[in-house]
């Protein structure tokens, strides 16, 4: 059975977890995971992607994020790719580091936010790596200890965690350590680790639960929420992948994205692809990034190839166009 492609939106959270490959060692050090988390820091601020919580175990991490402009696959794809040709270099080996595929589920906030980032910031608790909870608040690798202002990491958002806790720091911080207190009991939670009926229901009793109050649920592995929320999502999916497809097929390529930024932007079509940091040249650029990566899905390799710059530079001129495209109410299709 051919896999499914994955769910992405901006503005989406998503529990991403990533393996080593036949269970192997990906941080042997903690230089290696300095380094890890430096690349990961870089990435997230070039692509304006949020991070809530995070861990990391010698043959595996997760991460709790909320993706922004640049899609979800895009970000994974810079760190794991160059995180894994830095540490071959290191260690002089050869061959694949993770798994050949990511596993990313789309969580539905309103049920799943606390619990992901308990059951995340608990993954050193589980795997021995930390004594307890007191041991945990100064762990440098995992995210727990950003929230308690042990470690810092200005790229891990503390603020949509500790918010949900009250108002003064303090106060939330023994309130979000009560919390996650109450999480070390419960185990490894197979239902906080993917989508499915089963991991949304909490399990069989969950499901027998609903059936027999003959409430049957829609489930999709790549989701984690409740009927309505794998409803929205796969709905919100096939719109975008029908649109993508709409617009290929009436001829759209890079060259009617510039055209349409020409117009829109009224500035001269050669400009659209001129290098320079005249305002209206960078809004230009930008604006023909965001519609090409987000309306086409065009992978910004392929951009930073036409245009003859850097991946993080397109990532960048994303999030601007984003910006751009958001303030001036600009669509790729005219209305």
């Amino acid at each position: 059975m051919p896999r499914k492609s994955r769910i992405d939106a901006a503005g989406a959270l998503h529990h991403i977890m990533v393996r080593g490959i036949e269970k192997g060692t990906v941080f042997r050090s903690d230089a290696d995971r300095d380094h890890f988390l430096e690349r990961l820091g870089a990435i997230l601020r070039e692509t304006q992607t949020i991070c809530c919580a995070w861990s990391l175990i010698p043959n595996h991490f997760h991460l709790l994020l909320r993706t922004g402009p640049v899609p979800l696959s895009t970000v994974m794809r810079r760190l794991l790719t160059g995180y894994a040709l830095w540490y071959n270099r290191k260690y002089r080996r050869q061959g694949y580091l993770f798994q050949n595929r990511f596993k990313s589920i789309l969580c539905q906030e309103d049920f799943y936010f606390l619990e992901l980032v308990r059951y995340i910031h608990l993954n050193p608790v589980r795997a021995g790596l930390v004594g307890g909870l007191d041991e945990l608040s100064g762990h440098a690798y995992c995210g727990h200890s950003v929230v308690m202002g042990k470690v810092k990491h200005s790229w891990q958002d503390t603020t949509s965690v500790l918010g949900v806790f009250g108002e003064k720091l303090g106060a939330a911080r023994r309130s979000y350590r009560a919390f996650v207190a109450k999480g070390i009991g419960e185990g490894k939670r197979q239902d906080l680790t993917g989508g499915g009926l089963l991991r949304s229901a909490g399990g069989w009793e969950g499901v027998k639960a609903l059936r027999a109050a003959n409430v049957y649920q829609r489930s999709d592995e790549r989701i984690l929420g409740d009927t309505d929320f794998v409803r929205r999502a796969l709905t919100s999916a096939q719109e975008q992948m029908e649109k993508r497809y709409a617009l290929r097929s009436s001829g759209f390529d890079l060259a009617r994205v510039a055209s349409r930024v020409s117009q829109v932007l009224k500035v001269k079509p050669a400009e659209v692809w001129a290098e320079g940091k005249y305002q209206r040249i960078v809004e230009a650029r930008s604006l023909l990034c965001y519609w090409a990566v987000r309306e086409l899905g065009v992978s910004m390799s392929c951009l930073a190839r036409q245009l003859k710059v850097s991946v993080p530079s397109v990532s960048d001129s994303v999030a601007r166009g984003r910006r751009i495209a958001e303030e001036k109410q600009l669509d790729l299709i005219e209305t």
